[in-house]
């Protein structure tokens, strides 16, 4: 590396860090319990669903 170069990190990162440092105050929010709630009991309404069938 060049010493003119700055070593602040990866160069094909640097749009996304940006992009998700910045919150917007209107997106709606989930409490993490209710996803993983929500993941639990669609799969066992996949499994029952296999058992039945």
């Amino acid at each position: 590396m060049s010493s003119g170069q700055n070593s602040g990190g990866l160069m094909s990162s640097a749009g996304l860090v940006r992009y998700f440092d910045e919150e917007s105050r209107n997106a709606p929010t989930m409490d993490p319990r209710t996803v993983v709630a929500f993941g639990v009991l669609l799969g066992v309404f996949v499994l029952m669903l296999n058992a039945l069938a």
